[in-house]
């Protein structure tokens, strides 16, 4: 693409919308006549609509995964088993590794179609040759069974800057960038001192108008529920970033501004055809972080922008709660995106990976006032979690584990160190006991009340040689080692009726001749049949 193909870049969609006036699918009718306040109740039933579990497929399937054309070999690895499952929904991204890049038939941006080094079976254009688009395919196959579909868009994508076998590869098989850098924000040779080099920059009109490009021709060309614009991978979009400088009022302005270009696109195409399309965003899970990196996210709930909010990622910033009361402030169904713990220590990414501890986690999420659960990074779909993640009430019946945090500081391109307010723990980041001082930490679980059976209470400490120097209580009441001890591992049980769904509070006081340089490396409590062995496991 040339500077010169802007200008049509800009108009294509338009010229698009003409064409499928005459296409089977009837996408894009004559505008329907509701009124006003018939089109409102229609959106606000869309937007009711239960979503127990949300799937993201990052689909990579025709790049990595299938060994021939055609829908079975699409559906196949990661779709086919959900249904009859508690996912209400699919989240469909079309490779988007790489502003512009695609799988589906797209004029606005550019298939992905390189069979370059670990691409060598890439299919992507086989697919799209021989009439199998995989967004479509995915729009029929919710469609047929009661599912949704949302196409999702990563906004900036920067794994072609990465310095692994991929991200070289990428960034090659991407005209727009490498015919285009200026749009981005450094260089391979000039690296920002925050953030990947590769990430396209916000702050041009240009960028902007390409991303409104492909949600326009998306919503046009296919029969999508919805589009997620997410924003968390990666959370990275303006210049001012790079030096991690907030981002001010020019930065926001020209965000919100994408943002209402794309929900009135999204309406105007609804309309037309009987049906509204739904507006999801993923994002950090705070207000002040969110303008920091230029998502003016108050201001877009304020003025009706989105209809779905999804939090979260590989960092958490606040406690679920604070995202929940903060979308159905504004009438917004919120959804936590629990992705995969990725930690270096490969006993807490056990823990943190099993099954237990995603029942934890959704429950946590459950009891805070959450609408659903999204999923992210997790694709096996024979796992039992996508029959159970979706009903609390059954959940607190399963074995099932908590943390006090599930990935500690995370991970950000942006610094975000000064915006967590949720307790942090793992063995990457410890917290100390020092010798004649009380440590309280709070810890709230997903039980909806008192659990009737015990709970299990591992503690694993740094540097700890006698355990019985520190003393552990439990809602100010005093727990008893439990034999026998486990290595670093030191298990404690808590009687049942002294577990609170929410609100516990842990006290860890290390003796003043204690040792020095002791410290709190994880916390896991385990209830269910776990609670009596150990838990995470």
């Amino acid at each position: 693409m040339t500077t010169n193909d802007i200008p049509r870049a800009r108009l294509l969609p338009a010229m698009l919308g003409l064409l499928c006036i005459l296409n089977a699918n009837g996408l894009c009718a004559e505008p329907s006549a509701r009124t006003s306040a018939e089109w409102k109740n229609l959106r606000q039933q869309a937007i009711n609509r239960p979503r127990r579990i949300i799937f993201n497929n990052d689909g990579n399937e025709p790049v990595y995964f299938c060994k021939s054309v055609g829908k079975d070999q699409l559906l196949g690895p990661r779709t086919r088993d959900l249904a009859g499952t508690q996912v209400d929904s699919i989240f469909y991204c079309t490779w988007s590794s790489g502003f512009s890049l695609f799988t589906h038939r797209t004029q606005a941006g550019q298939v992905f179609s390189t069979r370059e080094g670990c691409f060598s079976n890439n299919l992507a254009q086989a697919f799209l040759e021989q009439g199998v688009d995989p967004l479509q395919v995915m729009v029929e196959f919710g469609h047929k069974r009661g599912i949704e579909v949302f196409w999702s868009m990563r906004m900036n994508d920067t794994h072609d800057g990465s310095l692994t076998a991929y991200g070289p590869v990428m960034f090659r098989a991407n005209r727009l960038k490498v015919q285009h850098p200026e749009y981005l924000v450094g260089s391979a040779t000039q690296r920002p001192r925050y953030g990947a080099w590769s990430a396209v920059d916000y702050g041009l009109p240009q960028v902007r108008d390409l991303a409104f490009a492909f949600c326009e021709e998306i919503c046009r060309n296919y029969d999508v529920d919805g589009i997620e614009l997410d924003f968390f991978r990666h959370a990275f979009f303006f210049q001012c970033s790079a030096d991690n400088r907030a981002c001010g009022a020019a930065e926001l302005d020209a965000m919100t501004a994408l943002m209402e270009r794309i929900r009135s696109m999204t309406e105007e195409i609804g309309r037309r055809r009987g049906r509204p399309i739904l507006v999801a965003i993923r994002v950090p899970d705070s207000v002040d972080y969110c303008r920091f990196i230029g998502l003016d996210l108050e201001k877009w709930l304020g003025k009706g922008l989105t209809d779905l909010l999804i939090v979260t990622g590989y960092t958490q910033l606040n406690p679920w709660d604070y995202s929940a009361k903060l979308g159905h402030q504004y009438g917004v169904k919120v959804y936590p995106s629990l992705d995969e713990p990725r930690l270096r220590d490969p006993e807490a990414q056990t823990a943190r990976a099993s099954v237990q501890a995603y029942r934890g986690r959704a429950l946590q999420a459950w009891a805070a006032g959450m609408d659903g659960i999204y999923m992210f990074n997790f694709f096996n779909p024979k796992s039992p979690l996508w029959r159970e993640l979706g009903d609390p009430e059954a959940l607190r019946k399963l074995d099932r584990t908590y943390f006090l945090s599930v990935r500690g500081t995370g991970s950000m391109y942006v610094p975000h160190q000064n915006f967590i307010r949720v307790p942090v723990l793992n063995p990457a980041s410890p917290i100390p006991l020092p010798p004649g001082k009380a440590v309280e930490l709070p810890v709230s679980l997903g039980e909806g009340g008192k659990p009737a059976q015990p709970a299990l209470l591992r503690l694993r400490f740094k540097n700890l040689k006698k355990p019985d120097l520190v003393r552990v209580r439990w809602n100010r009441k005093t727990l008893e080692i439990k034999p026998p001890q486990m290595g670093a591992w030191v298990e404690y049980s808590i009687p049942a009726g002294w577990v609170e769904s929410q609100n516990n509070t842990l006290e860890l006081s290390m003796s003043p001749e204690g040792e020095r340089q002791v410290a709190l490396a994880d916390l896991c409590i385990a209830l269910g049949r776990s609670g009596t062995s150990k838990g995470g496991e």
